[in-house]
């Protein structure tokens, strides 16, 4: 077994913690939260963020159900971080090229991806990347041009939705192995998955 690392010193993770740890200490994980909650300002620049239920409701600020068609139901991304409504944050895709590939159970009990969703995350190149609200999956951010959502299974049995217009996604804010804050171009990934 190889030896684990923490992600944030990059020194030996305890023997005895747990598999999805990625951090030695609270410290690191203190440290690894503050530098890793950075979203694209390419995102918190659009007014399109709503709040969602632990069920992946979306919701408005005052707490009535929104819309991922419906533009009176969203806010701009500030207000949406400082509301209580709901459990956490969404952002709505309305077809103006900002994509989003979500991985699904791409994570291992490591915390490593798994080797389908390493070969899109190496394919997606320097773009930003986080971990899912159930801590197994991941999303990729980006941009590029997406119609209609679609579900596909991909070689060694990973299921990838990519989504680009009329859906919104539950972001954690969560990035994942240091990507960048910032939207790359996705077209190629798109492409080679289609």
């Amino acid at each position: 077994m190889a030896k684990r690392t923490c992600e944030q010193c990059g020194g030996p993770m305890p023997i005895m913690a747990r598999a999805h740890a990625v951090t030695c200490s609270p410290r690191c994980r203190k440290a690894r939260s503050r530098k890793s909650r950075t979203i694209p300002a390419e995102l918190t620049s659009r007014p399109r963020w709503v709040r969602r239920t632990s069920s992946k409701v979306p919701v408005a600020l005052d707490g009535t159900v929104a819309s991922s068609t419906d533009p009176a139901t969203w806010s701009r991304y500030r207000a949406a971080a400082a509301s209580t409504a709901g459990a956490g944050l969404g952002f709505v895709l309305d077809g103006d090229g900002v994509v989003c590939l979500d991985l699904d159970h791409a994570v291992d009990d490591q915390g490593d991806a798994l080797p389908w969703a390493q070969r899109i995350l190496d394919t997606a190149g320097p773009t930003w990347v986080e971990r899912s609200v159930s801590g197994e999956g991941l999303h990729v951010w980006g941009t590029g041009v997406l119609p209609r959502g679609r579900r596909i299974t991909v070689d060694g049995g990973g299921s990838v939705e990519l989504y680009g217009d009329g859906r919104y996604i539950a972001v954690t804010a969560d990035t994942w192995g240091g990507t960048p804050p910032r939207l790359g171009d996705l077209r190629h990934v798109i492409d080679s998955l289609l």
